[in-house]
């Protein structure tokens, strides 16, 4: 897809790091950012269909809404130099604007905390919501800055990860940087045992095990490194705790990709408290790439 890159736009010290982050990546892309600002009325002030969101009394917030894009615009293009920007402000509740945002964007990117008022984009599970229900992939920016940092590509061997897969080679070549392509396993995973009737945590071939994991590895990369020869790919195979395992892995990285089923819900690694582990403890940026999107 080459639609432009939609970024959240609250004002919060997070919404700005964001922005500029999302700078970045249309310049990479080749195109536009927008700069979004979703504006919630309160039940009694809605206006009429098709009014405008602003009145004579509401000139204070209109100056706010105004200063608060001219700031996202301004941190854009210190950012990247050049970058076309456009804004909007759209009435509506922010999960649900920028997930209508996302189905003409390349890219959704969000800050991971908003503020409490105006357009919060942020405040509980909305991240989650719109990672899960985003028509393109979505970049929520945590964690420390490593702007050179790898990729770390979080493989499940599930069918819908091979949108992560794919999402997670581009944008390790946009970056020219390297990727690291990790499994983690753990003894109670359900193959390669020695016979149909042999519980997990009674009897299994370790070794069987271990390279049942590692060709699904391999498999999960299948073709893709003939299609990036400028990535440089690390595979890592890690027996452990997979919320452990991989929030640990994050230290190092520049960006976490992880994919998603079409219907909400994370696949394979990312099922449940793991989710929400990812999003709220990784120290660096987490893209959610669901099923059947684009590629950058």
């Amino acid at each position: 897809m080459s639609g432009p890159v939609v970024v959240g736009v609250d004002g919060s010290p997070s919404s700005l790091t964001a922005v500029a982050v999302a700078a970045r990546e249309a310049v990479l892309r080749g195109v536009g950012l927008r700069l979004v600002h979703a504006f919630g009325w309160p039940a009694a002030h809605v206006p009429p269909t098709g009014a405008a969101p602003w009145t004579p009394g509401a000139a204070g917030l209109r100056e706010l809404i105004d200063g608060t894009l001219t700031e996202a615009e301004r941190r854009a293009r210190k950012a990247a130099p050049g970058v076309a920007v456009e804004r909007e402000v759209v009435v509506g509740e922010p999960v649900l604007v920028l997930e209508a945002e996302s189905r003409t964007a390349s890219l959704a990117v969000v800050g991971s905390r908003g503020l409490s008022r105006f357009g919060s984009l942020l405040l509980g599970s909305t991240a989650g919501h719109l990672a899960a229900h985003a028509a393109c992939p979505v970049l929520v920016v945590r964690g420390r800055p490593r702007p050179a940092g790898p990729v770390l590509l979080a493989v499940d061997g599930s069918p819908a990860s091979r949108g992560a897969v794919e999402f997670a080679f581009a944008q390790a070549s946009l970056h020219s940087t390297d990727m690291i392509a990790l499994h983690i396993w753990n003894t109670r995973t359900e193959r390669a045992y020695d016979g149909p009737a042999d519980p997990p945590f009674v009897t299994y071939d370790e070794d069987r095990l271990r390279d049942e994991e590692q060709r699904v590895l391999s498999e999960a990369l299948g073709g893709l490194r003939e299609k990036y020869p400028d990535v440089a790919v690390h595979r890592r195979l890690v027996r452990g705790r997979v919320r452990h395992s991989l929030i640990e892995a994050t230290s190092e990285a520049g960006l976490l990709v992880v994919g998603a089923r079409g219907h909400g819900g994370f696949a394979g690694l990312l099922l449940g408290s793991v989710s929400q582990a990812v999003l709220h403890h990784a120290d660096c940026p987490v893209a959610v790439v669901r099923s059947g999107e684009e590629r950058p």
